[in-house]
């Protein structure tokens, strides 16, 4: 199935393993994953081998990427590599420019549990906050290192831009968590009996 410019209908993700190809280098199944862990990762999908493997046949299948093995100097099994085609090429220009952008859907588990903090003891809810104060924190840091590493190659600015986009946001929700381990504090606190408020 295609649309009104003949490209074949592709899922999002389709798309995001054609732009790793599409900075030209010859990747194997891999690399892409390899890579995408150290980008794509942090603000928009962490795909699995098969993942990446069945989109890279659907993008063979379309004509935008092909393949070729490579014999490897171990004397290990050949390893398969792919590039972008020049229609892969045009294709993912055409659809960066041209496909309107989806709003980011906002799925937060940690957000999801504290509206259902009715149904949790305050110690329980106070150690959910805490485990996502502290894996933003993580992630914020791995961003960084994962931006520092990439930043002395000019062809992938852009993506190191993003890594310091992800490293805001990661900043952001490990701020976000601290201030809503005092909001809780403070409902327990205005929820207590009196005399327990009192109290030194």
């Amino acid at each position: 199935m295609a649309d009104e410019t003949n490209r074949p209908t592709l899922p999002a993700t389709s798309w995001a393993v054609l732009g790793l190809l599409s900075f030209g280098e010859e990747l194997s199944g891999y690399d892409l994953k390899k890579w995408s862990d150290r980008s794509l990762r942090f603000f928009y999908w962490s795909p699995s081998f098969s993942q990446i493997y069945s989109e890279l046949k659907r993008l063979e299948k379309a004509g935008y990427a092909s393949s070729r093995l490579v014999a490897q100097e171990t004397g290990t099994r050949d390893k398969r590599v792919y590039r972008i085609t020049g229609d892969g090429m045009a294709a993912v220009r055409e659809w960066a420019r041209e496909t309107p952008v989806d709003p980011p859907v906002l799925k937060h588990g940690p957000m999801l549990r504290l509206w259902l903090g009715h149904l949790l003891e305050p110690e329980q809810m106070r150690e959910l906050l805490d485990r996502q104060r502290a894996f933003a924190e993580e992630m914020r840091l791995r961003a960084v290192a994962d931006a520092q590493s990439a930043q002395d190659e000019p062809a992938r600015a852009y993506p190191t831009l993003t890594l310091k986009w992800a490293e805001r946001y990661y900043a952001s929700e490990r701020d976000l968590a601290a201030a809503m381990l005092d909001d809780v504090a403070a409902l327990e606190d205005a929820a207590a009996p009196e005399d327990e408020r009192e109290r030194p």
